[in-house]
């Protein structure tokens, strides 16, 4: 089955087919960084992240590109509030998100350009439109006529009465038409400006991703992404601007946008105030456990970031992390020399492993589906942990090599969605040294009180063995009881 996504703008699925055979040139919307970003921003960045893995799984060279929006009056209104320039405020919110990213473990962009960085650009797009006459200058303002590109409102499916009737445009009686949308904006007293042929200002919105994707990607690329909410009227306008000042078509081949996110089958709104911030989110959840609820929806629908939801996102993340270490203890095992060398169970186990492979990229190359992916997954994890439950007998020679397949095929499916990746568990590693030498012998510390633990449950006094696990919980520290024994990992304190 070859590779097929749902283009916006066709409104159906198309195989992919990129515009340069074995690569795929893909730009995602940056944030727009005046403050933290919330669940709704980072839903669409992790979306992109598993789909530009998934990408170079399949063998293609992804050229990323995810800019940062460092100009704007949402930056210009938080550094008139907090007193401080707007290039203070737009590299302490870019550094913030960078953070995040790193907390979900999303890969970085191969470039990811600053609008502040790429003004120049800017200036020749905007004066290629007013020259052909796609755009006209209005005191020291220019403005995108959307009547002269025949096609404006194709990605939407919108005619512009309809966007009139639908929109809440600002009243400008020096605009041609209510729809017509600002390219560059005179300068204001006290805000960022730059030089141009219509004297000093700053780009609009649209228009510095036009320029930065162009820039770095060329007419035509493969992949343009966001969140629904960017369909009307940012990329509308994206389009508009970039084909009338190149004089051709297709600016992107295929346009991808991710779904609403909802909290208690509420929208997420600011009106609502149920906005909750990535980091506030990390800090009572694994990142794995929030890429899963982030991926057990397909991209498209909405998805609930409910505490509900998450919990219960932790909870398949913990049977997926409980699996790899009962596959980690099995395999520290020595094999039984005396048993069967190999069974029919694990002839048929091993042949099921390239099966489950078969169906995940199945589901993959359907637009995407993780949701059917990750279904394929636990259902390898419930074959794997039906496989260890049967070893308690014996175990045949064959059966290290047997479970390391299942471990190996089980890390390498997680792996294309980001979830247990080396560099993650690395990560971890080195916040747990971190913590070790925060205080004295802790890790020693933990495993007598588990050693005190096993003899508490050995003796069935189990208020005693309660009581441990509880005060550790209570220290950020989660106790697992598993067939091979305890299990313990710092989790962080609950919420």
């Amino acid at each position: 089955m070859s590779l097929v996504v749902y283009n916006t703008m066709s409104r159906h699925k198309e195989e992919f087919r990129p515009r340069e055979e074995g690569k795929v040139f893909m730009y995602v919307c940056g944030p727009t960084v005046y403050n933290y970003i919330h669940v709704g921003n980072g839903r669409a960045y992790l979306v992109f992240d598993v789909i530009r893995r998934y990408l170079s799984y399949k063998g293609y060279e992804v050229f990323y590109v995810q800019n940062f929006t460092d100009v704007d009056d949402k930056i210009i209104n938080r550094a008139n509030e907090e007193g401080k320039a707007p290039e203070e405020i737009a590299r302490h919110y870019e550094a913030a998100f960078l953070e995040d990213m790193r907390g979900l473990n999303i890969l970085p962009p191969d470039i990811a350009p600053r609008a502040t960085e790429t003004i120049p650009r800017m200036i020749e797009m905007i004066r290629g439109l007013v020259d052909k006459g796609y755009a006209y200058a209005v005191d020291g303002d220019v403005f995108f006529r959307v009547e002269s590109f025949a096609g404006y409102g194709k990605l939407s499916g919108r005619s512009l009465d309809e966007m009139r009737a639908g929109e809440r445009v600002e009243v400008d009686e020096r605009k041609a038409n209510p729809m017509d949308f600002a390219l560059w904006k005179a300068s204001k007293p006290g805000e960022p400006a730059w030089e141009s042929p219509w004297g000093k200002g700053r780009p609009g919105w649209h228009i510095e991703c036009s320029a930065m994707s162009l820039h770095y990607l060329g007419m035509g690329f493969d992949i343009h992404g966001g969140g629904q909410d960017l369909v009307f009227p940012h990329h509308e306008n994206e389009i508009a601007q970039s084909e009338a000042f190149a004089g051709s078509e297709p600016f992107v081949r295929y346009w991808l946008h991710n779904g609403f996110v909802n909290i208690q089958e509420e929208k997420m709104s600011k009106s609502l105030g149920n906005i909750i911030l990535v980091r506030e989110i990390l800090k009572r959840y694994p990142a794995d456990a929030v890429r899963l609820l982030a991926l057990q929806t397909h991209y498209r629908n909405p998805i609930d970031f409910g505490p509900e939801a998450l919990d219960e996102a932790r909870r398949a993340y913990e049977r997926l992390e409980n699996c790899l270490f009962a596959l980690d203890a099995f395999l520290a095992k020595p094999p039984d020399m005396t048993a069967p060398q190999r069974t029919q169970r694990e002839v048929e186990l091993s042949d099921s492993c390239f099966d489950f492979e078969r169906r995940f990229e199945e589901a993959m190359d359907d637009d995407f589906n993780t949701a059917r992916a990750i279904g394929v997954i636990f259902e390898l994890v419930k074959e794997l942990n039906t496989y260890l439950d049967e070893q308690e007998l014996y175990q045949t020679p064959a059966a290290p090599m047997v479970a390391s397949h299942g471990r190996d095929v089980l890390l390498k499916l997680c792996n294309i969605l980001g979830l247990f990746s080396p560099a993650q568990r690395e990560r971890e590693s080195r916040e747990a040294v971190v913590r070790e030498e925060t205080g004295p012998s802790a890790e020693s510390l933990i495993e007598l009180l588990l050693e005190v633990r096993a003899v508490a449950r050995e003796g069935k006094q189990f208020a005693t063995a309660d009581l441990i696990r509880t005060r550790l919980r209570e220290l950020g520290i989660r106790v697992d009881d598993l067939r091979e024994g305890q299990r313990w990992k710092y989790v962080g304190p609950p919420a």
